[in-house]
């Protein structure tokens, strides 16, 4: 039996425990599957980026590919300690990592107050280490901001659902807000996943409550 089936699933590991990783990235990504966008090409552009945690990264990441303005997506690993970890490391919970899709847009287009609607109305963010079905410190409810002026936002939204989550008779925010630490790309085939696979898995479900009722 591994040694991965002894540890609390909704416990998040000590540094000192964690997989030591390697140097090499497991993936480097350049075209968007879904809207054809170079990875590459964009970055000189003035553009914004924000990361989220919501469960299972295959169904969080189609939510914002389809919104007009988001220019890139991507999923993979961030907030933990592993350097470069694969997918199994990260669901053994030996690497601290949240499962995460990363968001490039352009402030021009969207705005991040609905960037973040996207974000709170479709997952449940008081669930602490997990999502739904779906349990372990890699599902944890998470925000990962690159530019701290975007925290007075974030902060002001979250408020503003918390309000509305309390009149449901619904628990706390367990959502992470944290500065984005080295982000890893997953691997190839988990990016844009649904796109690739249509009837693929997607165990998102919000509280069916709305940021804007």
């Amino acid at each position: 039996m591994s040694i991965f089936s002894f540890r609390n699933k909704s416990e998040l590991i000590e540094k000192a425990d964690a997989l030591p990783g390697r140097e090499e990235p497991i993936f480097i990504p350049d075209l968007h599957y879904v809207n054809g966008n170079s990875l590459e090409e964009i970055k000189n552009r003035d553009l914004d980026s924000i990361i989220f945690g919501m469960g299972c990264f295959w169904g969080a990441e189609k939510f914002f590919w389809e919104l007009k303005g988001i220019e890139y997506t991507s999923v993979g690993y961030i907030s933990g300690y592993t350097a470069n970890a694969t997918y199994e490391e990260v669901c053994s919970g030996m690497t601290g990592h949240n499962e995460v899709v990363e968001v490039i847009y352009s402030p021009a287009e969207i705005s991040l107050e609905m960037i973040l609607k996207t974000f709170w109305e479709n997952h449940d963010p008081t669930q602490g280490m997990r999502q739904g079905n779906d349990i372990g410190t890699q599902y944890r409810s998470g925000i990962y901001f690159l530019n701290e002026p975007n925290l007075i936002t974030i902060e002001e939204s979250k408020n503003k659902y918390q309000k509305k989550l309390t009149e449901k008779n619904h628990g706390l925010i367990s959502t992470e807000i944290i500065p984005a630490t080295t982000y890893y790309y997953a691997e190839e085939y988990h990016q844009q996943y649904l796109a690739k696979n249509p009837n693929g898995y997607c165990g998102h479900g919000g509280c069916g409550i709305s940021l804007d009722d």
